[in-house]
């Protein structure tokens, strides 16, 4: 969410009608990702994790598309990553993110032909 990217659907709203609001969870936003000792980057491949551990198709597969695009994560760093979630979290959330990691990938290079 660095940099204001937020992916719920609802904080547009939160944005217009409960701007204080808004602005707390930004500035928690912006204390969560200080980068003290984690980079950026590591610090995303562990969101995309906990998403995917959470079983959030939807948040998992943005999650990725994002430190992807973004932030040049690659696909066998999210594999990496979803390692972690077989291990913790177990077989269907894995299997899960895998086939979601699958979307992104193929999504992604579709973006690419069509920008092209």
């Amino acid at each position: 969410m660095k940099q204001q990217v937020f992916y719920g659907k609802g904080m547009p709203i939160v944005k217009k009608e409960n701007p204080e609001l808004y602005d707390a969870i930004v500035g928690l936003n912006d204390a969560v990702f200080n980068g003290k000792v984690l980079d950026y980057k590591t610090q995303k491949l562990i969101a995309i994790a906990i998403t995917a551990a959470s079983g959030d198709k939807r948040g998992t597969f943005r999650q990725m598309y994002s430190g992807m695009d973004h932030l040049g994560i690659t696909y066998d760093e999210i594999m990496d990553a979803l390692n972690m979630v077989l291990l913790t979290a177990g077989m269907p959330p894995f299997v899960k993110a895998v086939r979601t990691l699958d979307k992104v990938k193929k999504e992604m290079e579709s973006d690419k032909k069509e920008n092209k």
